[in-house]
């Protein structure tokens, strides 16, 4: 049966249960009373749709509000235990895999380290990375006692450009790491031992930050936003709607200096070149700078910071490693400026390991560098800050793509519909989380 506008019953009913979903997702708890007004529906619409996620556990009472002179009035709200997602961040140093709750409260959480050193193809051995992911969901799984048929989906932050194909669904194109079109998707569900039924989301890890920002971090509330990641490498993402996933951009590789330093991209002169924190140690080191030898990125980093800034004040500062960070304040404004003049959002938003650790100290130079360069009047509308997220919030935002998806869906789970947990496994569960 098609309504008056193409869509089907059947349509309508789904988009009324997102809409549901979604406003208790972000605004719960409320009454049916609230809900009406809030999505737009009429009362007999939320009361079938409300009771139907109640049936099938969606769904929960929170107790109660007074109401002007009638009774009082239930709260309702997402039941975090009635679905699980897992987050991966395939990043420079390290895979984190977390598993989340529909709350988003962590319930379990494995890392593992990626080698320092030696040639980053090696780092980066797509066998190597599918059997930490294979391990490490197995271990997240087992360490909450989650039954994998609960998963809402697994969502996984890459580093490169993701296409899709009908063969092998999401292919990873990541040129800096030595990924020449990586069938991820296939290999994960060859080698992972998850239902058929469990589904892959692989993005960019600067778009799967971008979502985490929007939706609970600082984007949000922002009509448009560019998000930018600051690890080894740079990169961002632009994000015109609130509620939709962004599109990743490969803004590190942009030219900010004709015929400049070789990028692990291969080019020349690209931003990455000279902000990404693999860069900046290295042209710190050719300027006579001593990072700690044997250290990580993030721990060469943070001594370089230390040397530049030093907490006590009567010592000097390093003046070597103090003079590379200034010239990289300015490249990096310069970005800044590009992205202010390309899509002239509300925000730019600082994450990543690099970025938080940079930002804190001199976000207020790239800022200064980023309005002289940048046409005025966007310039004066694009407020620059740091995210709130911290260096888990490409986790965060990977493991929202499988709950957008199931928003969208109505809160219906592909192919199959398991069966939803009982009330005392729920309690159960909440009670080890809280614990």
């Amino acid at each position: 049966m098609h309504a008056r506008s193409g869509r089907t019953v059947r349509d309508l009913r789904r988009e009324n249960r997102t809409a549901v979903l979604r406003r208790l997702y972000f605004d719960g708890p409320m009454s049916r009373l609230a809900l009406g007004p809030a999505t737009g529906l009429s009362s007999g619409s939320v009361s079938n749709v409300v009771a139907e996620l109640v049936a099938e556990g969606l769904v929960e009472e929170a107790g109660s509000v007074d109401s002007a002179g009638g009774r009082p009035r239930t709260l309702l709200r997402i039941s975090s235990g009635s679905g699980f997602m897992i987050g991966v961040d395939i990043g420079e140093t390290r895979i984190r895999i977390e598993l989340f709750d529909l709350a988003l409260t962590e319930l379990a959480r494995t890392e593992r380290p990626l080698a320092s050193s030696g040639p980053r193809t090696a780092r980066y051995d797509v066998d190597l990375v599918v059997a930490h992911l294979r391990e490490g969901i197995a271990e997240v799984l087992r360490s909450a006692e989650v039954p994998a048929e609960l998963l809402l989906g697994v969502g996984v932050g890459v580093p490169g450009i993701v296409a899709r194909t009908p063969e092998d669904g999401a292919v990873v194109h990541g040129q800096t790491v030595g990924w020449d079109a990586v069938p991820l998707e296939r290999l994960l569900r060859e080698s992972v031992e998850l239902p058929a039924s469990v589904p892959y989301w692989i993005d960019n890890g600067a778009k799967t930050l971008g979502q985490a920002e929007m939706w609970f971090g600082a984007g949000r509330g922002a009509r448009s936003a560019v998000v930018v990641l600051f690890g080894s490498g740079v990169g961002a993402c632009v994000v015109t709607d609130p509620m939709g996933p962004g599109r990743a951009l490969e803004w590190g590789h942009l030219t900010v200096r004709v015929r400049g330093r070789r990028c692990r991209c291969g080019s020349q002169g690209c931003l990455e070149a000279y902000a990404g924190a693999e860069a900046l140690l290295e042209r710190w080191r050719e300027a006579g700078g001593r990072p700690p030898e044997g250290a990580d990125e993030e721990t060469a980093l943070t001594a370089m910071l230390a040397a530049a800034y030093p907490a006590d004040t009567a010592t000097p500062p390093d003046a070597t490693a103090l003079a590379v960070l200034e010239e990289t304040a300015e490249f990096l404004g310069a970005g800044f400026a590009d992205l202010i003049n390309l899509f002239q959002p509300e925000r730019i938003l600082v994450g990543g390991w690099a970025g938080l650790q940079l930002g804190a100290r001199f976000l207020e130079t790239v800022t200064g560098y980023a309005r002289e360069y940048a046409l005025r009047y966007p310039a004066s509308r694009t407020g620059i800050g740091l995210g709130t997220l911290g260096p888990e919030a490409v986790t965060v935002g990977a493991a929202l793509l499988p709950l957008v998806d199931f928003f969208a869906q109505g809160g219906r789970r592909p192919e199959t519909e398991p069966t939803p947990p009982s009330p005392a496994w729920q309690t159960a569960l909440r009670d080890r989380v809280s614990s």
